[in-house]
C-alpha cells in the first residue's frame, strides 16, 4: 500500500514537473502561502499572478531570442569561425536533466540539504524555486555519467545545494539593497554563479583609480544622453547595431531595432507584474518567521526573473551580447556558437550590477570576465552534455554541429568546479575543495558576525551617551 501511495505522490510530483514553470510556480506559492498563513483566496491569487509575471518574461525572453538568435548567428557566419559546439539553450539541458534516471533522488536531496541547513540555522533561504534545481541537479547527473558513482553523483549535488543556499545568503542583502525586494533571496545558480568571478574581480577593480572612481551608471547615461539615454532609445540603437554586423538589410535591421527596444520595455512590465503577486507570500512569510522562529528571519528563495528587469541589468546584457559573439570568434580554445542562451545574458550578470552598486564600466568588464568562463567551461564539458542527451533519448535541434552546450550547465563556473573536482581524482580534489568551501563560509560569517556586533556596540554608545 505504501508503495503504492508513494508511486502515486511520484507521478503526480512529476506531471507537475512536466508543466514546466508556470504552471508549477502558482501551485508551489499558493502552498506556501497557505503555509505562511494566508487565506486560500489570496494564496492562490498571489501564485497565480506570479505564474502569469513569469509566462510574460518567458514569452518576452522567446522573443528576445527569436529576434537576437539569427542576428548572432549571421554574425559568426560572416567571420567563417568554425565553432562545433551550439549553443541549444538552457531548456534543452533542463529537458536533459528532467529525463534522467536518477533525478528524483538528486531532487530530494537538495530539498534534504534546504531543511537540514535551516534546522540547523547555518541558511536563512526557503528556496521554493524548485523548477531551477536543474542547474544543481545536473551537476550530479554529469558526475554520475562519468563516474558511474551514484555516491559521488548525490555527494556533488549536495556540495552545490549547500553553496547555492549560502551564496543566495550572502548576496540577499544585494537584492534587497540594490533591487529594493526585502524578505526575498535568489538560490538560482545561473545568477549566483558570477559572484564567483565577479566578487574576486570587483575587489581588484577597485584597486584601480579608473574603476574605483568611476560613479558612470545607466542612469547617469540617461542623464547626459537626453533622448539618446532612455531605455527603449538605448534598445534600439543596440539592435540596429546588431542587425548592421549581423549583415542584415535595412528592413531586419529595422525590425531587430524595434524587436530589442520592445524588449527594454515590456520585461520591467512583466516584472512588475512577478513582484505584484510576491509581496502578499514575503510579507506574510516574515510575520509566520518571526513567529515560529522568534524572531529569526526566513528568506523566500525565488527565480532570479525578479531581478532582470531592472534597467541596469538589461542595458549591460544587452552591450554583453555582441561582445560575447565578437568574443567568442577570438577567444582561444572556444568551441561553443553562442546562440539560444543569448537571451539569458540579464541572469547572468544581474548580481554583477547588484555588486558593483550600478558601475556600468565595472558591469562589462566583469561580464566579459564571466562570459569568457562560460565559452571555456561550455567547450570544455560539451561532450559530455551531448553524450548524456543521446543516452536519455532527447532529440536536439542541432542545426549540423557535431556537439551541443548551453550557458547552463557546467559552462557556469560554480558548476564547473564542482563538476571537475568530483570528476578528476575526487579522492584528492572534494576534500580540497570542501575545506575551500569551509574557509570561505566561516570567512564570510565571521565577518558578518563581527560587523554585527560593531553596529551593535555603537548603538550602545549612542543610548549611553543620550
Amino acid at each position: 500500500m505504501w508503495s503504492q501511495i508513494a508511486n502515486g505522490f511520484m507521478s503526480g510530483f512529476q506531471f507537475i514537473i512536466n508543466c514546466g514553470p508556470t504552471v508549477m510556480l502558482p501551485i508551489i506559492i499558493t502552498i506556501v502561502g497557505l503555509i505562511f498563513g494566508l487565506k486560500i483566496s489570496a494564496a492562490f491569487k498571489s501564485g497565480l499572478t506570479l505564474g502569469i509575471g513569469f509566462a510574460g518574461i518567458k514569452l518576452v525572453l522567446d522573443f528576445m531570442t527569436t529576434n537576437i538568435g539569427p542576428a548572432a548567428k549571421a554574425m559568426v557566419e560572416r567571420t567563417h569561425v568554425q565553432l562545433n559546439a551550439l549553443d541549444v539553450g538552457w531548456g534543452s539541458i533542463a529537458a536533459v536533466t528532467w529525463a534522467s534516471p536518477i533525478i528524483a533522488i538528486l531532487i530530494f536531496v537538495i530539498l534534504l540539504i534546504n531543511i537540514v541547513l535551516l534546522i540547523l540555522k547555518a541558511t536563512h533561504t526557503l528556496d521554493v524555486d524548485i523548477w531551477n534545481y536543474h542547474h544543481m541537479a545536473i551537476v550530479g547527473i554529469m558526475v554520475y555519467f562519468v563516474t558511474k558513482n551514484v555516491f559521488l553523483a548525490v555527494g556533488s549535488v549536495a556540495v552545490m545545494a549547500i553553496i547555492t543556499f549560502k551564496m543566495s545568503d550572502w548576496s540577499q542583502p544585494m537584492v534587497e539593497g540594490f533591487f529594493k525586494i526585502p524578505g526575498v533571496s535568489l538560490p538560482t545558480v545561473s545568477a549566483l554563479s558570477s559572484l564567483v568571478i565577479a566578487v574576486p574581480l570587483n575587489w581588484i577593480l577597485d584597486k584601480i583609480p579608473l574603476f574605483r572612481k568611476s560613479k558612470f551608471s545607466i542612469k547617469d547615461a540617461q542623464k547626459y544622453l537626453g533622448f539618446f539615454g532612455d531605455s527603449m532609445i538605448m534598445g534600439l540603437l543596440i539592435g540596429l547595431a546588431i542587425g548592421i554586423f549581423a549583415g542584415y538589410d535595412l528592413q531586419k535591421i529595422l525590425q531587430l531595432g524595434v524587436s530589442m527596444s520592445a524588449v527594454l520595455v515590456l520585461i520591467p512590465k512583466m516584472t512588475s507584474m512577478f513582484m505584484e503577486g510576491l509581496m502578499p507570500i514575503s510579507e506574510s512569510a516574515q510575520k509566520w518567521s518571526q513567529k515560529k522562529f522568534k524572531g529569526r528571519k526566513l528568506f523566500i528563495g525565488l527565480d532570479a526573473a525578479v531581478i532582470v528587469g531592472n534597467p541596469d541589468v538589461i542595458t549591460t546584457a544587452l552591450i554583453i551580447i555582441p561582445l560575447t559573439i565578437a568574443m567568442a570568434v577570438v577567444l582561444p580554445g572556444n568551441r561553443v556558437l553562442p546562440f539560444a542562451d543569448l537571451a539569458v545574458v540579464p541572469f547572468r550578470v544581474a548580481m554583477v550590477v547588484a555588486l558593483t552598486n550600478g558601475n556600468l564600466l565595472k558591469n562589462i568588464v566583469i561580464g566579459l570576465a564571466v562570459t569568457a568562463s562560460l565559452l571555456w567551461c561550455g567547450s570544455a564539458t560539451a561532450p559530455v552534455l551531448t553524450a548524456i542527451a543521446k543516452s536519455v533519448g532527447i532529440k536536439l535541434s542541432t542545426g549540423g554541429s557535431l556537439l551541443i552546450s548551453s550557458f547552463a550547465a557546467t559552462s557556469m563556473i560554480q558548476s564547473y568546479i564542482v563538476y571537475f573536482c568530483f570528476t578528476w581524482h575526487p579522492e584528492f580534489c572534494v576534500p580540497i575543495l570542501l575545506i575551500i568551501i569551509a574557509l570561505i563560509w566561516y570567512y564570510f560569517d565571521f565577518n558578518k558576525h563581527i560587523n554585527k556586533a560593531a553596529e551593535a556596540e555603537e548603538v550602545a554608545l549612542k543610548s549611553k551617551n543620550n
